[in-house]
């Protein structure tokens, strides 16, 4: 305007009595941006955090998110892995506790983005509290948030955690690594991001966090193969002194460095004495590759919520309605083709060679002729130990029956790593030693089971092969005295369940990996090498067994009292009602162990009880921590701490068991029973294999649903009192 009017192509105008323009705001309104942030002047007076994650791969031990503190004196940060956001108020209590001990001061102020797990929601009048904003608020500490839409507040979290994914992105990029242990990369880089220096800092992190300058001659390079010497009591003069892997990072809590060995049952190792082969070189045979760790961006609903009630309403589990599990179900499988006769003209010739010969006599006499004795089945109790989990299983896919069958399928090579998985677990627990067999002495077969392991939804998540002796082979007094074993009930899962909820406690579940094989056996018992695997050259030796494995008669037994010895030195006491379940009480702090076979429930008020106990069992078995229990023995569980709810739900296994018996299709009914019905012997199961089916249905009782099954098996109990 200025311009215009001085080479008088505009008249001069005069602007003084005008406001400022609204309109001109709206339309040309930028952001500013403010520089020279203030630095504190201690450690403790202000900590950044933020979360990171969901990611696109979830790292082996089953996270895929993580949460970053970091100080904003001396820039020294830790890092904690996180499954859920909701975690993020535990992981501060136990950052708290230990920061303030360490350095004898208290943290004055947290900084952190608006998101729901620091913030709480946001109403019509203003903040909302969630737990995290409680507790800071309770405890003194002032919270500190960053605008909407101005992550650049919460810069100094945001910069650490790109910092961070980009050397984590590099490292597993230069080397030979699986994806899946970026979180040991991650760990790795923030050890290295604490010990060198920062242009925003006079000295390093750890010499400002510490008074302690750090020492970097023992850094290697991430993912570099390695030589690690293990310590092992069991060594033997002409083993290998030294075990092939992979260096993945240093261990928080000794003085050592760790290591990644993928032909081990234990994957990762800890140890100090290594030869680091560096100059090797990671990836000279491998091309570079492109490595996709993202992080995935979850549609987030309206921050602005309407201000709540405050009404209380006790919520009900969610029982699925018939209607909708019909509906849910797939089309029904079409029946099965009648038999056809076959035609006239192929009969043609019999007949007259037929004919002269007396021979429907003999056939309607042949019934006449078999054996009265009771026979017994093939396949007893103990191996269907193992095998009664297929009850559970949803989505069952039509597995392999024998060893030809696995090789030979579509998903061959799958079968193979898992026999070869199964081999190194019985190798890692020394359950036999290959010796000649004596003479007059008959082995006791096996054979192998196939088992596709699936989830809730009914999605494939790995293939499981069990090694599995014929033990009806065995004979009472000389190959086994005893086999009772126990198995903890239904109801006292439901009464477990019901303290959780009430008392909030922590519900996490551990997976005991081949839990038989640790079982010591007092007989001496000899078995025939596993189909597939004999060893080249010694195929007419077998098996002299150790330990018990899964077919024998008394597995479950030496497992269970395995288990009872191990556990009961933890200072865990047995339950007088039901032997499968365990307390431990010390100081107000409860955990209670549910055993169902080689499942675990681990119920706890104390987050570091927890945690003590699953490296107790960890240090004793070969364990899978499968995190808070969301599927257990087909029950699914759906859990709304916030709202103090838990819900037990068998949609899944109801809907195999319509499936089943072809009533997926059938209509519902608003009763079990309805009035006028009748009852009578002829509608019992005729022989063992209906009775059996019959009895699957009995496993739906985990809800409301207990009054249909009761009185459903109150009529089984009017046609055969074996149930």
């Amino acid at each position: 305007m200025e311009r215009l009017i001085k080479d008088e192509i505009l008249d001069k105008l005069d602007f003084s009595d005008s406001d400022r323009c609204i309109d001109c705001i709206k339309g040309k309104y930028a952001k500013t941006i403010k520089k020279g942030a203030t630095r504190s002047s201690g450690v403790l007076e202000l900590i950044h955090t933020d979360i990171c994650g969901p990611l696109s791969v979830t790292s082996v031990d089953g996270y895929d998110s993580f949460i970053t503190f970091t100080d904003d004196y001396s820039r020294y940060g830790h890092i904690y892995p996180i499954r859920k956001r909701s975690d993020a108020l535990e992981i501060f209590k136990v950052y708290k506790q230990e920061v303030e001990k360490q350095h004898n001061t208290s943290i004055k102020i947290v900084r952190s983005d608006r998101g729901g797990e620091y913030y709480g929601k946001l109403g019509q009048y203003g903040q909302i509290k969630g737990p995290f904003a409680k507790y800071l608020e309770e405890n003194g500490i002032r919270a500190q948030y960053s605008m909407p839409g101005e992550p650049q507040q919460n810069g100094v979290a945001e910069r650490r955690n790109r910092t961070l994914m980009d050397m984590v992105r590099s490292m597993l990029s230069y080397s030979s690594l699986p994806v899946e242990l970026w979180m040991e990369a991650l760990k790795t880089a923030a050890h290295i991001l604490n010990r060198v220096p920062s242009k925003l800092v006079p000295k390093t992190p750890f010499e400002l966090w510490t008074g302690r300058k750090p020492s970097l001659n023992y850094l290697k390079v991430w993912g570099c193969p390695a030589e690690a010497k293990l310590f092992d009591p069991h060594h033997k003069k002409l083993d290998s002194k030294t075990v092939s892997c992979h260096f993945i990072g240093y261990p928080d809590k000794s003085k050592g460095y760790r290591f990644y060995c993928h032909g081990r049952s234990t994957k990762f190792v800890d140890t100090r004495q290594a030869e680091f082969l560096e100059d090797l070189g990671i990836n000279e045979e491998f091309p570079k590759r492109d490595i996709s760790l993202e992080e995935l961006r979850v549609e987030l609903p309206d921050p602005i919520v309407s201000e709540p009630t405050m009404v209380y309403q006790f919520v009900p589990p969610v029982i699925p309605q018939m209607s909708s599990t019909v509906t849910a179900m797939g089309e029904q499988a079409p029946p099965p083709p009648e038999a056809q006769a076959p035609p006239p003209e192929a009969q043609a010739p019999v007949a007259p060679v037929v004919q002269p010969q007396p021979v429907p006599q003999p056939v309607e006499q042949q019934p006449l002729r078999r054996s009265t004795r009771p026979r017994k089945p093939a396949l007893l109790d103990c191996y269907e130990t193992y095998l009664s989990e297929d009850l559970y299983d949803v989505g069952k896919i039509n597995d392999p029956a024998t060893f030809r069958e696995a090789v030979e399928s579509e998903n061959s090579t799958k079968w193979i790593e898992a026999m070869e998985e199964e081999l190194k677990s019985t190798s890692s627990n020394q359950v036999w030693d290959l010796i000649e067999i004596p003479d007059g002495i008959k082995t006791v077969g096996c054979k192998w089971v196939y088992k596709t392991k699936c989830d809730s939804k009914g999605k494939i998540e790995r293939f499981k092969a069990r090694l599995v002796a014929k033990g009806f082979t065995q004979k009472e007094g000389i190959d086994y005295n005893e086999t009772f074993s126990p198995v903890s009930t239904k109801d006292s899962f439901r009464v477990v369940m019901a303290l959780v909820a009430h008392f909030d406690m922590e519900l996490h579940q551990m997976d005991v990996k081949t839990a038989f094989l640790n079982g010591d056996l007092d007989e001496t018992i000899y078995m025939a090498q596993p189909e597939g695997f004999a060893i080249k050259g010694k195929e007419h030796m077998g098996c002299r067994l150790k330990k018990s494995i899964y077919g024998l008669k008394q597995a479950s037994r030496q497992w269970n009292l395995k288990f009872d010895e191990v556990i009961k030195k933890f200072g865990f006491v047995e339950n007088d009602a039901d032997r499968c379940i365990y307390i431990k009480a010390k100081g107000g702090k409860l955990i209670i162990l549910v055993l169902y076979v080689d499942d675990m429930l681990l119920a706890c008020n104390d987050k570091n009880m927890l945690h003590e106990t699953k490296n107790f069992l960890s240090s004793n078995f070969d364990m899978k921590d499968l995190g808070d229990a969301s599927y257990v023995l087909g029950i699914e569980i759906h859990r709304d701490r916030a709202q103090g709810v838990l819900e037990l739900s068998q949609k899944s296994y109801i809907e195999k068991m319509l499936k089943r018996y072809n009533m997926d299709k059938c209509n519902t009914s608003p009763v079990p029973i309805q009035k006028g019905d009748k009852f009578s012997q002829a509608q019992c199961p005729k022989n063992d294999l209906k009775r059996k089916n019959e009895q699957c249905s009995l496993c739906i009782s985990c809800r409301k649903s207990d009054v249909c099954i009761s009185l459903y098996a109150s009529r089984l109990g009017i046609c055969n009192r074996s149930f």
